[in-house]
Order: C-alpha cells, then structure tokens, then sequence
C-alpha cells in the first residue's frame, strides 16, 4: 500500500507475469540448464572420436540457443523483476528481505554465466583441436553455473508455495526467521530434483528438433546424432518422471486439491480428466518418438522430431502454471495473501480498513458521496493483482457468470463477497472494513452500467507544477 498502483486493465497483471515468467522458464530450462550440459557432451565425444561433423554440428545448435538464451532468455529474466516488481512490490520486497544473500549470490553466479557462455562459443573455433580440452572445461564449468542459477532461484520459488517452519521476523531473532530456514524448505529438493532432469529431457527434444536444420537426410552424422540424442532424452525422462510423483507428494494437500481448476480453469473443469489424458498422451509420444529415434534414427521423418519438442515445451509452460495457481490464495504461503497483504495486517485492516492505510489513493474513508469513487480505489488496492474490471479475467466476467442476466445489488455481491474465500479456496479474505467491502460492491455495479477500463499509476498525468 506504500507504492503507487500498477495495473494494466487489458491482460491484467497477473497475465503480464505469466507471459513474462513462462516464456523465460521455456528458454531457460532446456536452452541453458539442459543444453549446455548436452553441448558439452556432444563436443566432448566428437574430440574423442576425431568426428568434426559432430563437432560442427554442436556448435551450430549451440549458436541457436547462444542467441536465445543472451536475448530473449535475459530480458525475460530481467523482465521478471521489472513486471514482479510493478505488480507486486510489497510480495518482491518481502522476498528480498528474506533472501538478499541468495540473490546476491545469484547475480554473481549469472554474470559469471554470462561470461563463460560467451567465451565459450566464440572460442569454439579459434581454440581448434588443441585447445579443445581447455574449451570442454570451459562448457563444463558453465553447464554448472547456469544449474546453480536455476538451483538459487528454486529455492525461493519453493519457499513461496511452502514455507515450512520459516517464521517471520518481528521483534524477535530466532534460527526459524533465517535466509536457511526458508531456503530449504519442504519443497527445495523434490522441486530441484524434479527441474533438473526435466531441463536435461527437454534440451535433448530441443537439439532433436534441431538436427534436421542443420544436417541433410543422408548426412554420416544425423543417424548417430539422432540415436545418441534419442537416448539421451531417455535416460532423463524416468527421473523426472519419479523426481516429478516425489514433488507432488509433498505439495501441502489443499494446495493440491485446486490443481483441476490449475488445469483447467474454472470454466473448464470438467474437462479436467480429458486433459489429463491429453497430456499422458504427449509425454507417451516423447517416449515413442525418442525410442523410435534411438533404435531406427535414419528412418526417423522431420516432423516426428518437431512434435516431441512442442509437446515439450507445452508440457513445460503448462507445469508453471499449474505451480503458480495452486499456490494460492498465498503469494508467500502463510505471510502473505496474493492480494499483497500480510496475513498478521488482517485484524487491523478489518478494524480501520485499507484505504486508511494507503499512500496512493484519492479517499482515505468512505462516505455516502464518495461510494463508487471510494470502491474504485479499494478495487485497485485488494483486487488489481489478480483481476481486471473489463479485461482478462475481469470481475464484471465473474459476476456476470454468478449472476446473469440480471442487475447486480450492491449487497448481494458483498454478501458474497464477505465469504467468497470459504466457496473458492484459491481466493484470500477480503482484507478491508465492511463499508470500504460495500463501496467495492457499489463501484462494480456501476461498472456494469457505466463500462470502463481502469489504468494504474503508470496512466495518470504528471502533477504540474505550480
């Protein structure tokens, strides 16, 4: 309630994040984390066996994902600060607080990232055959600074849907309110476990999809590049697989319950079985085609080696949804709501209401007159995080779903949404009083009459000066 708001009426914040965060886990899981590692082998077994053409071949998808991975892969991750930060800074700032060490640490590790990355591929011909064995180590040494980013960051992500025994620092210092406590958490090793063999799998879908790009059908080098490839994608899959159940079973049970809705969304859920089987069937066909390339790779088409890797990335992007949406109603699972306000604020913010504490608002109580301008700011401050008023996933589109084809009454909806949390679990309390609950009810059903689209702070004319 200390910054000014941000919110973005269109896509919504919430959707902004996800684009952002989805698309970088995308690139950087199997275009970093598990490809480097890869590139490193592929070079390494050319070197042994004198086979230029597999060398050749490493370095040219290493090119790709070099390109990838230094621009889209970096501004997306940059990108995740920058959109957390604008939708969420009370939730960012909490983070940083709690793991400031961890991410300084982070940032040395990625620079380092970036520099051996860098020296590694435009190394890669100047250093020839000689310098070979210099230049493996080199790939070596960046395989396991790009893992140990991803190592870093996946104990915060952790930390956030499953706390532990964290507990807040207030007044008091204990061992339970370290950066340890909560980096190693429930959650920290099935997690890691699990996105370690899943980048490694999916690196080896991405060179396959590759491959054909770069070799011609009858080249000496694409069979055995395809088995090899093909077995590589194999060996992986299993361990993710079991790394994958082990994740599951220790996600907390009512986190696990939301997982149809995860899925599916709520319009959708009773597609949710149907899904399911939609994706055991893009996970049997990953197995079928890697098998199928590992015993008969000269026989393998192109388009077999594309669909693997599309289902693979989807499979990916689908994971990183299912795991933010569960985490909810939290943002950090037992301090802090998705609406980005402690838990332990609650008591007084239901006495005073929000708008009494709030920097960036035009009214500071609520009043007869001031209704629906009054809701208009409790809307931004409790809801914007997640909701739009007219666009993606807007409020007006939920209550018109609850309540169609009929005027909405200001009371009604703030019956409903006085318990909305006990009916829908991913939703946390409304924070503020009861009049600042019936102002909020009042200004959504002005909305319905008097359709708008609500901008934030990033909208708002410059202040003149006087």
């Amino acid at each position: 309630m200390d910054f000014p708001l941000f919110h973005l009426d269109f896509i919504g914040n919430r959707m902004l994040v996800a684009i952002t965060a989805i698309t970088h886990v995308i690139v950087n899981h199997p275009m970093a984390v598990g490809a480097i590692p890869l590139a490193t082998l592929l070079e390494w077994r050319a070197w042994r066996n004198n086979n230029a053409g597999l060398d050749e071949l490493a370095r040219k998808i290493t090119f790709v994902f070099f390109v990838i991975t230094t621009s889209l892969g970096a501004m997306t991750g940059v990108g995740i600060w920058f959109t957390t930060s604008l939708v969420n800074p009370d939730a960012i700032g909490s983070l940083l607080r709690v793991f400031f060490w961890g991410w300084f640490i982070e940032w040395i590790v990625f620079v380092l990232e970036v520099i051996f990355i860098m020296i590694y591929f435009l190394t890669w011909k100047k250093l020839g055959h000689t310098g070979k064995k210099g230049h493996i180590i080199t790939g070596a040494a960046l395989a396991l600074f790009s893992w140990l980013t991803m190592a870093i960051i996946t104990g915060i992500l952790g930390f956030m849907m499953h706390s532990g025994s964290w507990q807040p620092y207030f007044w008091q210092w204990s061992e339970q309110s370290s950066m340890f406590a909560a980096f190693f958490n429930p959650l920290y090793f099935p997690q890691l476990w699990f996105r370690t063999p899943l980048a490694l799998m999916t690196a080896g879908l991405f060179f396959l999809f590759l491959v054909p790009f770069f070799t011609r059908k009858n080249d000496q080098v694409r069979a055995p590049a395809v088995r090899m490839l093909s077995l590589w994608t194999i060996i992986w899959l299993p361990f993710a697989v079991l790394a994958g159940l082990w994740y599951w079973n220790r996600i907390p049970a009512y986190l696990a319950e939301q997982t149809p809705v995860a899925v599916t969304t709520q319009a959708y859920t009773s597609w949710y079985q149907t899904i399911l089987v939609l994706l055991v069937i893009m996970v049997v066909a990953i197995i079928a085609v890697s098998a199928f390339g590992m015993l008969k790779p000269r026989r393998l088409p192109r388009l077999a080696l594309i669909v693997p890797f599309v289902f693979a990335m989807a499979l990916l992007g689908y994971f990183e949804r299912v795991r933010e949406f569960i985490r909810k109603p939290y943002i950090i699972q037992n301090y802090m709501y998705a609406n980005g306000f402690r838990i332990q604020d609650y008591p007084l913010l239901k006495q005073d209401g929000v708008l009494k504490h709030a920097t960036y608002v035009t009214h500071h109580t609520v009043t007869e007159e001031n209704k629906v301008a009054a809701g208009k700011d409790v809307f931004m401050l409790t809801c914007s995080r997640c909701h739009t008023v007219s666009g993606i996933n807007s409020v007006t589109q939920k209550f018109d779903d609850l309540f169609p084809n009929r005027a909405w009454q200001p009371q009604q909806l703030s019956a409903y949404m006085a318990n909305m949390h006990n009916v829908r679990p991913f939703m946390p309390p409304f924070p503020g009083s009861d009049a600042e609950r019936d102002a909020l009810a009042e200004f959504i059903v002005d909305v319905q009459y008097r359709p708008i689209r609500l901008e934030g702070a990033q909208s708002a004319a410059p202040v003149k000066q006087p």
